[in-house]
């Protein structure tokens, strides 16, 4: 496999889009919130800063899995959830659970 074909390679463009110190902590949290105002999502990470927060979920964002809604109030309220796209992983984390529950956390 050469580096062109790598850069297209499923596995790659799929740990692309995950990658991140919190991304997957992120959507634990939708997957288990739905979903949730910004700042209630960054209370509930006590150790990302608000400027990483948002550009994770920026990230998420423009690769469709999570989406961002803005309610006109005072003060404007912000939340995030996962979109359709998002919502279709729900089978694969399951999955991804079951595996290390079977894999790595019963054979201790």
């Amino acid at each position: 496999m050469n580096y062109k074909d790598f850069e297209n390679c499923h596995l790659n463009i799929f740990l692309k889009l995950f990658s991140g110190k919190w991304k997957p902590l992120i959507l634990y949290h939708f997957f288990q919130s739905g979903d949730i105002r910004f700042t209630e999502l960054w209370r509930n990470i006590p150790k990302v800063s608000k400027k990483v927060l948002l550009e994770q979920l920026k990230e998420l964002e423009i690769a469709g899995v999570v989406k961002r809604t803005q309610i006109n109030s005072f003060p404007p309220e912000v939340f995030y959830g996962l979109s359709e796209k998002g919502k279709s992983m729900l089978p694969l984390i399951s999955h991804i659970e079951d595996w290390i529950n079977d894999f790595y956390l019963t054979n201790k």
